[in-house]
């Protein structure tokens, strides 16, 4: 009895002692992993925030860089070492201008109340550790996950499948043989969300290439609120590309070499002011990506900017013309059930101006470099009593898209 008590005491020591040294290891495991992410953070932060000339503390809390053209982060793409930047476009789509009776309201990045940046320098928002903890991985900073773009199928096609998980989008969208570019006039908003890790987007696609081939290639343009990349709920300019369906190349903004910017007057991620109000003043923004008939590069106009381009030779199939155009409205929310994070205004199609979001004066440059309205487009919609889409043509906004909604509601659960 004595010896089966004695090595009942002996194991339960034991074991205490392997489950202390468990947690233990397990321990110092973890402080080993916190380490080595933080030493990738810091090694990311020394590539990406490059020295400046001067910077500005912005009053939404964004502190603005102004680093030197040559120093920005697209010359540490391998391709772009030896390359000469194209400081302006040398032609502009033909037809671009448009006139319309409604007076536009300007819009202005928030950091320009407090400064600007010189010539020859270009605004770049500095990235801070906690915004890359915030990833799920530092490698996964700032891009977005495989397959988050809708087939171009019309809304009414039963087969349209979910491409991924938690996006749900309400766009419109043509295809062509061969496309250099678009242009729209973006209704700008400040929508609500609902979950820490979503987001909601307006934007225009132009791509090339597909899923199958792992070759699609995009070009992104467009506003979001994204609180998890930016740490806050302001509605922000952003930019996107890939050339190989986002699997491991492209990324947001200039979170990787790429895009080289040219203009020191706009700040791509930066917060823009004001947005519109709901039955109230409508603000506005022109968008335009086209590409040069010279160099062959794609160039980006924001609010009559010439901001930069993307150079063609980053690019497979891109490198010579689109083959897909799309614009309106995207949602993500990576947690289970229906969200309620709002898309543009956060209300439906049909209750019109003022009230419902809308992209006006869609336009698609052709291989002549010349602006046209789209032809035969069709509706990308899954959902649409959470989300939903509908385009016409009238008049001065020509080509138009009223899209959106609340998302989660008594007839979307």
């Amino acid at each position: 009895m004595t010896a089966t008590r004695a090595c009942l005491v002996a194991l339960v020591v034991a074991l205490t002692f392997l489950f202390m040294e468990g947690r233990a290891t397990a321990a110092r495991m973890s402080a080993g992993n916190l380490v080595q992410r933080r030493r990738e953070v810091r090694s990311l932060l020394r590539r990406l925030n490059k020295p400046p000339v001067a910077s500005i503390q912005s009053p939404d809390g964004d502190i603005i860089d102004c680093v030197h053209i040559i120093e920005q982060p697209a010359f540490d793409h391998l391709l772009l070492k030896n390359h000469t930047i194209q400081m302006y476009p040398s032609y502009n789509p033909k037809g671009m201008q448009h006139h319309s009776n409604i007076t536009p309201h300007l819009i202005t990045q928030i950091w320009h109340q407090n400064g600007k940046c010189p010539e020859h320098t270009i605004p770049i928002r500095r990235t801070k550790e906690e915004h890359v903890l915030r990833a799920s991985s530092v490698r996964r900073f700032g891009t977005k996950m495989p397959r988050s773009i809708p087939l171009v199928n019309p809304i009414n096609d039963t087969n349209t499948p979910n491409i991924l998980r938690g996006h749900q989008y309400a766009t419109a969208s043509a295809r062509y043989d061969k496309c250099h570019g678009s242009k729209g006039t973006f209704n700008m908003w400040k929508p609500a969300i609902a979950r820490a890790n979503d987001f909601s987007l307006t934007q225009l696609w132009i791509t090339a290439g597909s899923y199958n081939g792992n070759n699609l290639n995009t070009i992104e343009v467009g506003w979001q609120v994204f609180p998890n990349l930016y740490g806050d709920s302001n509605t922000r300019l952003f930019i996107y590309w890939t050339r190989d369906a986002y699997q491991t190349t492209g990324c947001y903004n200039l979170l990787c070499s790429g895009f080289i910017q040219t203009s020191n007057q706009i700040t791509i991620g930066g917060s823009i002011s004001p947005t519109s109000t709901y039955g109230g003043t409508q603000y506005d923004i022109d968008i335009l990506v086209w590409k040069d008939r010279a160099g062959g590069n794609w160039w980006l106009q924001v609010g009559g900017y010439n901001v930069g381009y993307w150079p063609s030779y980053i690019f497979s199939d891109l490198a010579h013309s689109a083959s897909a155009i799309m614009w309106g409205g995207e949602i993500f929310s990576p947690d289970a059930g229906q969200t309620s994070t709002h898309m543009g205004s956060g209300h439906f199609p049909n209750e019109g101006f003022g009230k419902a979001s809308h992209i006006k004066n869609i336009q698609v440059v052709n291989s002549s470099n010349c602006l046209n309205p789209p032809s035969d487009v069709g509706l990308i919609t899954e959902r649409n009593n959470c989300y939903n889409v509908q385009t016409g043509n009238y008049g001065d906004w020509g080509t138009y898209i009223y899209y959106g909604g609340p998302g989660n509601n008594p007839n979307c659960p």
